[in-house]
């Protein structure tokens, strides 16, 4: 067999972010600043995240474990994993990050997959997890949850009604 007939009529997945340096984008680094100096600002924020890219931190773990004659442990098998997190009320929260600098703040070791905000948030929601943790080290930390996580997930608009932030449904849904 010739190696290139091997892969004769396959078809490489497009990159969803072929530009992408790992840096936080501007409006998002933006909208998170004017947040943490105002807690009521949290609506830039989802707004912000409706066409950002988040970094879903996955790391390694081991699997089966084999020893040989001496006693020494050898990996056999290993697999990757998103990173979820509990609290002591035992609701879990999917990790999410700005950057590859906001990532690596928070573990040097895991490896950053983009993705869109609103996958991140369906990832987090198909993990039975009530939110999304943006940037746990920070430099500023958020969270993305209930009514929020949802609609971030499905896709919706997000609007504001009598002073009130809301999302929107599309018609067709």
């Amino acid at each position: 067999m010739v190696f290139q007939d091997r892969f004769a009529g396959a078809r490489l997945q497009e990159v969803a972010f072929p530009d992408d340096k790992g840096d936080a984008s501007a409006e998002l680094t933006a909208a998170l600043a004017a947040y943490s100096a105002d807690p009521e600002a949290f609506t830039g924020v989802l707004r912000a995240l409706q066409s950002a890219r988040l970094l879903v931190p996955v790391v390694a773990l081991l699997g089966e474990v084999e020893y040989d004659e001496k006693g020494l442990a050898h990996d056999k098998s290993s697999d990757m994993a998103a990173v979820l997190i509990e609290n002591p009320a035992g609701e879990r929260a999917l990790l999410a990050f700005t950057s590859t600098e906001a990532l690596q703040a928070w573990n040097p070791e895991a490896r950053p997959v983009p993705v869109p905000s609103a996958g991140a948030a369906q990832s987090a929601l198909q993990d039975n997890a009530v939110a999304l943790l943006i940037d746990t080290a920070g430099p500023v930390r958020a969270v993305v949850s209930g009514p929020d996580l949802v609609g971030l997930a499905a896709g919706w608009t997000l609007a504001e009604l009598d002073g009130e932030s809301v999302w929107l449904k599309p018609a067709d849904d």
